[in-house]
């Protein structure tokens, strides 16, 4: 979940107080509606606002991430930030969202959450014309979920910054990472487990902060820089961090000094989440047996960093992929495994017309799903009703209201006229962001992601253990 959401939801935390919905629509009223009610036997709060002049089109917002293990208040959301909902709202929007019924990794409720809080939304207000469904970060992937959901009362989708590679891939790109860190980085006699936690936090923080000092420790050596580059190609750590300018292409060390500090910040996050995804699953659902780290090595976009730090260092880089793929053990629980892409995946086949839109830097969704993302779409023949943009930022769901706004019209045209025409066009996109006067936009013309690592389907196969 990126800092904005969480303020806002904990803003919201303090401010609203939840109430029954009416049981039925009440008399259409001449000002604007603020409505906050709750499904599922209570255990789903909601929030709506409609404007005074509503223009038919509802907006089932679905929130990021909120790990379970982090004091987050159960707030329901409709939409990213304070500044974008007003925007929509003077826009004529109505906006919708859940908290969904806990927290954690809930892909295998929260589309059905949201579903539940559109049908509470009718009975409350009345039948939109149109339903879009928008999504940050794992919400993202909710939303890549209720696109894909036959006979689902969903017109159109805008996943933003979304987890598209889904919750299998995931732990995948992560786990690779981290086996790097493991073996090539942390001191020989320290036993680091990078799966299988069975809900032990204090195991999963542990690891985290071994691999953390590990990167740390080794920041001032040349051997020791290449091999943190390695590993972070495996992580798909931005090359650019906060506070940072934007390093020069060939500038390797400004890179690995970026992905340093992006690695200080994710490991801490990123890989106590894995411990949600396996409590919701009922195992590891991750593996690196059988990758072949030379081979991944070529797929990847910073391979010309890696290589000329290796080069520099004076390190044997074959030696150290020889290594990783021989140490390569982790197996998955078939079990878990199955539940895991049964519920945290996406198939590609979209029964609406889906617009994505991520940032080029992104450390906690990095943009190469979304090449992931359109590869499975293409492959499951739905590339027709698959639209992409991409802001040139860093940061995890980094967009003004400008661009998150025109988007949401662009998609709203698509729905209303059966057709894209040009206004999906990133050119044209980034245009009408800039007319709205809401900020700037800085929608690329052009630009396509690098491959995805962690895709052990289109890469090694799916594991047979």
């Amino acid at each position: 979940m990126s800092p904005r959401s969480l303020a806002t939801a904990m803003t919201c935390a303090l401010a609203i107080a939840f109430v029954s919905i009416p049981s039925a629509a009440a008399e259409e009223p001449s000002g604007p509606r603020h409505i906050e009610g709750t499904v599922d036997d209570g255990a789903t709060a909601w929030v709506a606002d409609v404007p005074a002049d509503w223009n038919g089109t509802v907006l089932l917002y679905g929130h990021g991430y909120r790990p379970s293990f982090f004091p987050i208040p159960p707030t329901p959301e409709n939409a990213p930030d304070d500044a974008t909902r007003q925007a929509l709202l003077d826009r004529g929007y109505a906006l919708v969202g859940s908290s969904y019924e806990r927290g954690g990794w809930t892909l295998d409720t929260a589309a059905e959450d949201q579903l539940q809080t559109l049908d509470a939304f009718r009975a409350a207000v009345g039948e939109p014309s149109r339903v879009l469904a928008v999504g940050t970060s794992m919400g993202g992937l909710v939303t890549g979920q209720l696109a894909e959901m036959p006979g689902a009362p969903i017109d159109g989708a805008l996943p933003t910054c979304g987890l598209m590679h889904g919750g299998v891939d995931l732990l995948n790109y992560q786990l690779d990472g981290a086996h790097a860190i493991a073996q090539l980085l942390v001191p020989e006699g320290s036993d680091v487990r990078l799966a299988d936690y069975g809900g032990d936090l204090a195991a999963v923080n542990a690891a985290a902060s071994t691999l953390t000092d590990a990167v740390v420790a080794a920041q001032d050596d040349p051997a020791g820089r290449a091999r943190i580059a390695l590993a972070a190609a495996l992580y798909h750590l931005p090359r650019w961090a906060e506070g940072q300018p934007a390093p020069d292409p060939r500038d390797y060390q400004a890179q690995v000094d970026a992905q340093i500090a992006q690695f200080t910040v994710a490991l801490g996050f990123t890989y106590p989440a894995r411990v949600d995804i396996e409590t919701t699953v009922g195992g590891n659902p991750s593996w690196n047996a059988g990758v072949d780290y030379r081979a991944l090595l070529q797929h990847a976009d910073e391979r010309a960093q890696v290589v000329a730090l290796y080069r520099a260092a004076g390190l044997d880089l074959r030696a150290d992929l020889a290594r990783l793929t021989e140490t390569a053990s982790v197996t998955p629980d078939e079990d878990a495994l199955r539940t895991a892409y049964a519920t945290s995946e996406l198939t590609g086949d979209l029964q609406v017309p889906v617009l994505s839109l991520h940032t080029t830097h992104d450390v906690l969704a990095p943009v190469q799903v979304e090449e992931e993302y359109a590869e499975t779409v293409r492959h499951a023949g739905a590339g027709g009703l698959l639209r992409q943009a991409f802001v040139q930022r860093l940061g995890h769901c980094a967009f003004t209201p400008a661009e998150l706004v025109a988007s949401v019209e662009a998609l709203d045209e698509r729905v209303a006229t059966g057709r894209w025409g040009s206004a999906a066009h990133p050119r044209k996109l980034d245009a009408a962001a800039e007319a709205l006067g809401l900020g700037e936009s800085e929608i690329l013309p052009r630009y396509r992601p690098a491959e995805w690592l962690g895709d052990r389907g289109g890469l090694f196969g799916r594991p047979r253990f």
